[in-house]
């Protein structure tokens, strides 16, 4: 079998670590995973939102939109 080496971050890391398995390879946790998953394009279309759902989720993205802008307002020093 070939191998290969590839760099991650710890978030992804640990992100992988937390799906894998007890006995499972990370490879086996990488094809599970993607394999269930599929390709992203495969989604396109599925999901049809209603006008109502739409509304909801611009209000749930402004509202914490603003909350972040407050937060940065708060948190951040000005220089």
């Amino acid at each position: 079998m070939t191998t290969k080496t590839i760099s991650i971050t710890k978030e992804a890391y640990e992100a992988l670590l937390w799906e894998k398995k007890n006995q499972e390879s990370f490879t086996e946790t990488i094809l599970r995973i993607t394999k269930k998953s599929g390709k992203l394009s495969d989604c396109f279309g599925a999901w049809k939102m209603t006008a109502d759902e739409e509304k909801t989720i611009l209000n749930e993205i402004s509202q914490g939109w603003h909350l972040t802008q407050e937060r940065l307002a708060n948190e951040v020093p000005r220089y």
